[in-house]
């Protein structure tokens, strides 16, 4: 099952545990698998981007793949238009794809994060 990570990450803290994986690949120590991260300075910055519509288009690719925007605007019942700038920021983030004439989501599962509190 493949998945992204959604964040919303202190920049500091994500530059230090980017400088600490480096370190360790430098070193040739072993690291964990790569997992797919897509990260956000704010809240208010995720939620602007993936708002409940992006979510629900993103559902629908996933359900659906092949469509096109035509295709996905009558589905769904949509403006052209709003379908076509939604689906373009999706594209943008990674998580949904060209294949062919139509769109495919890439991941199975997203899973988004908000830490409250640091953790010592």
């Amino acid at each position: 099952m493949s998945r992204i990570d959604i964040s919303v990450v202190d920049a500091k803290s994500e530059q230090r545990r980017l400088l600490k994986w480096a370190t360790r690949v430098d070193t040739g120590k072993t690291v964990p698998e790569a997992v797919s991260q897509l990260n956000f300075a704010t809240y208010g910055q995720l939620h602007a981007a993936l708002t409940d519509k992006r979510m629900a288009l993103l559902e629908f690719i996933a359900q659906h793949e092949g469509l096109n925007i035509r295709q996905l605007a009558t589905e769904i019942s949509r403006d052209y238009k709003n379908v076509y700038a939604d689906a373009q920021l999706l594209l943008q983030l990674g998580l949904i794809a060209k294949r062919g004439k139509g769109l495919v989501a890439p991941y199975d599962e997203i899973n988004i994060h908000k830490t409250l509190r640091k953790v010592a």
